[in-house]
């Protein structure tokens, strides 16, 4: 049996591995529960991710992303390993080639790690492609014309922003504002207005139920539970969108902003295109109610969401592997 080609996308928030002519196999949370005692790795994906504020002293729910980067190196490893293990995808003699990808301006250490970490989970050949070239991919955008095409790729860790042409990245920005800062903002406004403590899901759950970014766009409410500060018993209270399109006002500007940014060191001609066009929002963030609309009228430009906005990058390795050779043809197979 020979082993079979995968990309991944490496999130902060969730992994996804696409395995050639099979399709998206896996999308779980990139979570890993462990015992601080040994060391020693408890659960991964989904099963860890049921553990996440939940876990006695000796037990751990780390997160090895941050940032969309690796902020533990030897869970990561642990966590790539147990995916790639469990489908199965390595050959008898042969190991697969990966292709995963990594947000735009990270270091050449941090680049360096992931593909380290992807070397020792089992790859033969890692390559490495920047997020928001596969994400635009995967939109279905045709970015090898010599034509415009701009990608908001709003993840868990990172906004990556950039503008293609002829299958290479015009200009970009990548800012460390994205799910989880929404998540964290939520959090604090709850803890500030309402002297509440919540934790990581359930502000999670706050966004997905009744947040928006758009002032008066959506006007539903959600009961939450936490723990009150004063007291220091459980606590319910009643939570309105109007109160999350404030909470994460500061932090939506940001993404707007450097959007503008990269828009302001586009040149005149693929700017027009992008007119044309729109601009293509990808990633979990997409899904973010009002982001469109917001960004819409903030940059004067069409703003579409993709079809399927958080499998994008996934799907976008699919597409990519199936060029490798044309796509990589530099990299000296090993």
């Amino acid at each position: 049996m020979l082993s079979k080609d995968i990309g991944i996308d490496l999130g902060t928030a969730n992994v996804l591995i696409h395995v050639k002519g099979q399709g998206i196999v896996l999308n779980e949370p990139s979570v890993v529960a462990m015992d601080r005692n040994t060391n020693k790795v408890l659960a991964v994906g989904e099963e860890a991710y049921k553990m996440v504020g939940r876990t006695p002293g000796n037990i751990v729910a780390i997160r090895p992303l941050r940032d969309g980067v690796i902020a533990d190196f030897d869970v990561t490893e642990s966590m790539l390993k147990h995916f790639i293990n469990k489908l199965n995808v390595k050959g008898f003699l042969s190991k697969p080639r990966i292709l995963i990808c990594c947000p735009t301006q990270i270091t050449a250490v941090e680049q360096k790690a992931i593909r380290t970490a992807a070397e020792k989970s089992g790859g033969k050949t890692v390559y490495l492609e920047e997020e928001p070239k596969v994400a635009a991919v995967g939109a279905g955008m045709d970015i090898y014309e010599p034509s415009g095409n701009m990608v908001i790729d709003i993840g868990g860790g990172t906004t990556d922003i950039a503008v293609l042409s002829l299958g290479a990245i015009v200009t970009a920005d990548s800012i460390k504002v994205a799910g989880d800062t929404f998540d964290a903002e939520i959090m604090n406004y709850v803890k500030k207005e309402y002297k509440l403590l919540i934790g990581e899901r359930t502000a999670e759950a706050i966004k997905i139920h009744v947040g928006t970014v758009y002032p008066d766009a959506r006007n539903e409410e959600m009961e939450i539970r936490g723990r009150d500060i004063m007291t220091g018993l459980p606590s319910i209270l009643v939570i309105k969108s109007s109160e999350i399109e404030v909470a994460l006002r500061e932090s939506v500007l940001q993404i707007v902003q450097a959007s503008k940014k990269v828009l302001e060191q586009t040149p005149p001609e693929l700017s027009a295109d992008i007119i044309d066009r729109g601009i293509m929002l990808t990633g979990g963030g997409a899904l973010l109610h009002g982001m469109d609309q917001l960004l819409t009228n903030e940059l004067k430009v069409p703003v579409f969401v993709a079809e399927n906005p958080m499998n994008c990058v996934a799907v976008g390795t699919g597409l990519m592997m199936d060029n490798m050779d044309r796509l990589f043809p530099k990299i000296k197979r090993r």
